[in-house]
């Protein structure tokens, strides 16, 4: 049977439109992932040495074990964001004369062939070789690597579970800020010590097998519970349905009055909350609300004799423009599958360039309101906000969204963001080249010259003029997109 799936999936790639281009982006993919893969070998080789010599602690082992809990809630973090799930596969199998359950069987044991599957043993398995087994024997550096490979791999199927069942809702979401708040917050603020949680386990494998064997039936359970989910749940309509995603056909009601950009500046809300890649968008920038927490409260970026560090313009201008910067880098490829509609309908694409419009404005506004708890470490930083928030609504954006024209390619909605590249093109890389130049280029003069203060109110002053101006500035976004649109649909019809 293993032998068949293999036989249909070959047969599946070969017999694909874009079977060439699949293959070189394959190669490009494995060459990153073994390169990547082979530095963190090369951080394993060298992980004892950076801890007793460049870190001045004379226990390799004690420092490790007692951190492993953190390493662990990291591998939590990028598991959710990076790991695929197996469903988008299923529909090439169901129809087949195949039982249910070795279908299920094997997209899940496929999917645990991965690179995330080898970073515990690369980074730790050295370590294991070199620290563990060399002070407390062979078979306790056996039996410590052991434990901790299947709690790593344990949080696999835990995770092909947790993100079929709260992906893209706000318990999934709320349980990923949980874990960053656990991780970076516990120790900072000195709440408690997350490694006192597992490092007892970790040190009883080194004398008994049963943590092994506690951590095996660990294994096989998470992965049972994966397999019950996708067996009870391997229907077409239920694991990629999107009628449970809340709010999936729940209209803004500001939209109303700004006409049909309005009602397209509505329907851009629900194509967001609807499709699996732009509600990804939405929520990571929800997730970059926290950016500040990095440089607010680090010492380092404290200054003396008062005022604030320059790096925090740009903190600022990136917090209330994050979903602005994100979304609008593929300003038309989110609608390249219907983009002939809009062509043929009149006015169709002025209505959507300003709905889109009025659709960042309204979710940088959101992001600002949201960010203005931040005046808890002072009130300069909510008027670094509010400065830099007026400026991305009156610079920023456009030049954004007149980058973001210079040949949209296509893409598709239903794939994953992470490492998806599909509407990508250079102009997108070259898009923070405006978000952190701009602000800089009027505030430093001023800060300069006469004070901090003079630069925020630089900001805030040619941020208003652009606001003022914005009809005429939208305007060449406009006239860009209906002197182009021919060409930008011949485009957009390429396959992807």
């Amino acid at each position: 049977m293993v032998v068949e799936f293999i036989r249909l999936e070959l047969l599946k790639s070969i017999r694909s439109t874009s079977f060439a281009k699949s293959v070189m982006v394959g190669v490009f993919l494995a060459f990153l992932a073994v390169l990547l893969l082979g530095y963190l070998f090369l951080l394993g080789l060298v992980l004892k040495d950076i801890i007793v010599k460049y870190m001045g602690m004379p226990d390799a082992y004690e420092v490790v074990s007692g951190s492993l809990i953190y390493f662990f809630l990291i591998e939590f973090m990028y598991r959710y964001f990076v790991q695929k799930l197996p469903v988008i596969d299923l529909e090439s199998f169901l129809h087949l004369p195949i039982k249910k359950s070795s279908i299920i069987h094997f997209l899940l044991i496929r999917s645990f062939i991965s690179p995330l599957t080898l970073v515990a043993l690369l980074v730790f398995g050295p370590f294991s070789y070199q620290e563990v087994a060399f002070r407390f024997g062979n078979a306790a550096g056996l039996m410590w690597l052991g434990s901790l490979l299947l709690s790593s791999w344990s949080l696999h199927w835990l995770m092909l579970w947790f993100k079929q069942r709260f992906e893209d809702s706000l318990i999934g979401i709320g349980v990923v800020f949980l874990v960053m708040l656990l991780g970076l917050g516990s120790n900072y603020y000195g709440w408690f010590n997350l490694g006192d949680l597992m490092k007892p386990l970790f040190d009883a494998s080194l004398t008994s097998p049963i943590p092994v064997i506690g951590l095996l039936v660990l294994f096989f359970t998470c992965y049972g519970l994966a397999f019950t989910y996708y067996r009870n749940n391997a229907y077409i309509e239920d694991l990629t349905s999107e009628e449970n995603v809340r709010f999936v056909n729940q209209s803004l009601g500001i939209f109303s009055r700004f006409g049909l950009a309005g009602e397209l500046a509505d329907l851009e809300w629900k194509l967001i909350i609807r499709h699996k890649k732009s509600r990804t968008y939405l929520m990571l920038a929800s997730f970059f609300l926290l950016y500040g927490l990095i440089f607010y409260t680090n010492p380092m970026y404290k200054t003396e004799g008062g005022g604030f560090n320059h790096m925090f313009v740009f903190v600022g201008s990136f917090i209330t423009g994050i979903f602005m910067l994100q979304y609008g880098q593929l300003f038309l490829s989110w609608n390249s599958s219907n983009f002939d509609f809009f062509l043929a309908k009149r006015d169709g694409l002025a209505s959507l360039v300003k709905g889109k419009y009025l659709l960042f404005m309204a979710i940088s506004f959101l992001c600002f309101l949201l960010s203005v708890p931040y005046a808890y470490f002072g009130w300069d930083i909510l008027l670094i906000h509010l400065a830099t928030f007026i400026f991305n609504m009156g610079v920023i954006i456009h030049l954004v969204i007149y980058l973001s024209l210079w040949k949209p390619k296509p893409m598709d909605l239903n794939k994953g963001a992470m490492f998806n590249y599909e509407g990508v093109g250079i102009a997108q890389f070259l898009m923070i080249i405006p978000m952190m130049g701009a602000p800089y280029v009027v505030y430093l003069p001023f800060a300069i010259l006469v004070n901090q203060y003079a630069g925020l109110l630089a900001l805030g002053v040619i941020g208003g003029i652009g606001i003022l101006a914005f009809p005429k500035l939208a305007k060449f976004s406009i006239d860009r997109v209906i002197d182009n649109r021919h060409e930008i649909s011949a485009s957009f019809r390429q396959e992807l």
